[in-house]
């Protein structure tokens, strides 16, 4: 049996706010929480190959990316586009079908962005 944890205050429950005012606006605190775009060159991102949970199919996938959810969208369907494959972007990570980890690689290299290779 696991131990279940102890809540002690408010804090443990991880910022959660509940409030049954129907007039509060919570959009007002959304830009605090605005994840800052870096430029690509700064960007250092891993490129992956996996076939861990995708029921074995392989899959190629891009970890790293630090910027907004709008912006990692983009660079999902850019790379999908130029590769001519499927994939999605999820979690934070774009996931490209396939084992084409040097094309993306190239891809985006000349698009400007550091990539490192991870894994075999």
């Amino acid at each position: 049996m696991s131990k279940k944890k102890k809540l002690n205050s408010l804090s443990d429950l991880g910022g959660f706010v509940y409030s049954t005012n129907d007039q509060e606006r919570f959009h007002q605190y959304a830009d605090d929480f605005q994840e800052e775009e870096l430029a690509p060159n700064q960007q250092k991102l891993e490129a992956h190959f996996s076939t861990k949970g995708r029921g074995g199919k392989v899959v190629t996938v891009v970890k790293g990316f630090v910027g907004t959810e709008e912006a990692l969208k983009d660079l999902g369907k850019m790379l999908k586009t130029k590769c001519g494959v499927g994939g999605s972007v999820k979690e934070g990570e774009i996931i490209i079908q396939g084992n084409i980890r040097d094309k993306v690689i190239k891809i985006l290299q000349d698009a400007g962005y550091k990539v490192k290779r991870v894994g075999g």
